[in-house]
C-alpha cells in the first residue's frame, strides 16, 4: 500500500524501517561501506560524519567524498546489473544486491522539514527528492535545500533549490542559488509544494522561488550531511565534525 502522507518526528532511538533506508546508494558499494552515521534522540534525528568515517565508494567516485544519508526509498536491480539509482558515472554495475524499499514515495504534495547543520568550507548539508527510478527516465531531483560550508557567513547562507533533470528527457535543469538570511546553525523549516506543473520553494514559511514545471513520477526523500576532504583550505587541520539536525520531516497531499 503506498503511503500518502508522513508525519516524522523521531519519537524513538532508532529509525523506522518500514519508511527509511539508513545507507547512501549502497547497490554501488555495499550496505557495510554506505551505512550512514546517525543518532536519534530527543525527538531528533543526527546525522554525522566522525572522523573516521571511510570514503563511499573510494574506487570509483572521481571526488574523495564522506556521507552519512537516510532514503525513503531504495530500487536496484540484480547483482551485476546496471539498473540502478542515481549512477554516478558511466558502466557502473551493482556490486551488492538489495531490498526494495518504497517506504514513502509521493507523487506531488508539501514535503518540508525543519533542520540545522554543522558545516565548513569542506562540507555540506542537503534535503532533496530523487525519482525512484522505476524507469531510468524517471530520475529528476528536485532540491529542497542544499548549503555549503563555504556559502555560509553570519546570519546569511546560500541555498541551494531547483531541479536537476539529470536523465529525464522531459525536464529542464533549473538550479539556483539563493543568498538568504537564515543562520544554519538554528533550526528553520525548508519545504516545497510540489504540483504537476510547478514547484514552489519556501523558507520559514516564506515563498522564495518558482518553478514552472515539475517531475511527474513518484519520488523518495533523501536527508544526508557531506564530507569533500579535498575542499578543505588547510587539509591538516582539524574540521568541525560536519552535522545535520533534523527536528521533523512531513510530507501531505496537496488539493
Amino acid at each position: 500500500m503506498t503511503r500518502l502522507a508522513l508525519d516524522e518526528r523521531f519519537p524513538a532511538e532508532t529509525l523506522d524501517d518500514d519508511v527509511w533506508f539508513p545507507y547512501y546508494l549502497p547497490h554501488w558499494s555495499s550496505r557495510e561501506a554506505a551505512a550512514a552515521s546517525y543518532a536519534v534522540r530527543d525527538g531528533e534525528l543526527r546525522l554525522s560524519i566522525p572522523v573516521d568515517q571511510t570514503l563511499w565508494c573510494a574506487d570509483l567516485h572521481p571526488e574523495p567524498l564522506r556521507v552519512s544519508v537516510i532514503q525513503s526509498g531504495s530500487l536496484a536491480g540484480p547483482l551485476g546489473s546496471t539498473q540502478g539509482q542515481q549512477p554516478f558515472r558511466e558502466g557502473l554495475r551493482v556490486r551488492e544486491e538489495q531490498p526494495t524499499l518504497l517506504g514513502y514515495t509521493p507523487r506531488y504534495g508539501h514535503i518540508e522539514a525543519r533542520m540545522r547543520g554543522v558545516v565548513t568550507e569542506r562540507s555540506m548539508f542537503a534535503l532533496w527528492l530523487s525519482g525512484i527510478e522505476d524507469e531510468p527516465a524517471h530520475s529528476g531531483e528536485i532540491c529542497v535545500a542544499e548549503i555549503f560550508g563555504s556559502g555560509v557567513r553570519d546570519g546569511t547562507a546560500e541555498v541551494g533549490l531547483g531541479i536537476h533533470r539529470f536523465r529525464d528527457p522531459r525536464s529542464e535543469e533549473a538550479f539556483s542559488v539563493l543568498s538568504l538570511p537564515v543562520d544554519v546553525s538554528e533550526s528553520h523549516t525548508f519545504a516545497v509544494d510540489w504540483r504537476a506543473a510547478s514547484v514552489t520553494f519556501s523558507v520559514d514559511g516564506q515563498s522564495v522561488h518558482r518553478i514552472e514545471q515539475a517531475p511527474d513520477y513518484p519520488m523518495q526523500l533523501m536527508l544526508g550531511v557531506f564530507d569533500f576532504p579535498d575542499r578543505a583550505a588547510d587539509p591538516e587541520a582539524v574540521a568541525p565534525v560536519p552535522e545535520m539536525v533534523v527536528s521533523y520531516i512531513s510530507g501531505t497531499p496537496l488539493d
